[in-house]
């Protein structure tokens, strides 16, 4: 019986078999394609990319379709989520990367939508080496946990987001802006969840670009591999 998220952690490997860890943490549709694609992206960076499996303890194995119907089966499916336990997972999986022979240099985090939050928390309350929060919808209520971050960390928001509002991304542009190490880059054109290339519905391909260009950027100056 699984009693731990690191058991089978899915762990993605650069070229050179060694290099910087970094925790991918995954949105609400869990381990499916496309975060598989953007493992498979920062591994070729040269990072050691390990994904932790946030429903393992009530839906283990989720992965959703990328539309409507799926929108609606993965927010059951997070609504008996628990944050608390999940920000334990992620934290766990920081450390387990740590222990590893191929990690070299530090550990950061990186995710999106609930995973973008669940990356910040980890900045407040762990000490990930640098993290990066894509649109994560908890992040505005939970600004001010920025002041006891002490690591580098890149916020991610679209302007368009019908689920997290503009006046509550300005409130963090506010927080970014009185804290040093912290960014914070909003694609105005962008609604929620705009770099996830399997979902039509979201996907905005020019702001996934300039987004995605900010971010390797960021690594490969706070993380490099």
């Amino acid at each position: 019986m699984r009693n731990s998220v690191l058991n089978d952690i899915p762990i993605r490997q650069p070229p050179s078999g060694r290099g910087p860890g970094l925790v991918l943490v995954q949105e609400i549709f869990g381990l499916d394609d496309y975060l598989r694609s953007v493992a498979a992206d920062l591994a070729a960076m040269g990072y050691v990319v390990a994904i932790p499996e946030l429903f393992w303890r009530t839906a283990p194995g989720w992965s959703s379709t990328h539309d409507e119907a799926g929108v609606a089966a993965s927010s059951e499916v997070a609504a008996s989520f628990d944050p608390a336990l999940g920000l334990s997972d992620v934290l766990a999986t920081i450390g387990h990367l740590r222990s590893l022979p191929s990690v070299t240099g530090g550990v950061g985090v990186l995710g999106f939508c609930l995973g973008g939050s669940m990356a910040f928390a980890a900045a407040v309350e762990g000490d990930p080496d640098v993290a990066v929060s894509f649109y994560g919808s908890r992040v505005p209520e939970q600004i001010d946990g920025l002041s006891r971050v002490d690591c580098p960390i890149q916020f991610h928001f679209g302007g368009q987001d019908p689920y997290i509002p503009r006046s509550d991304v300005a409130a963090v542009e506010a927080a970014v802006a009185a804290h040093p190490g912290a960014e914070i880059h909003v694609q105005e054109d962008a609604g929620h969840a705009f770099h996830n290339h399997v979902a039509p519905m979201f996907h905005h391909p020019g702001a996934a670009a300039r987004a995605w260009e900010l971010t390797t950027e960021f690594l490969r100056r706070t993380l490099p591999a």
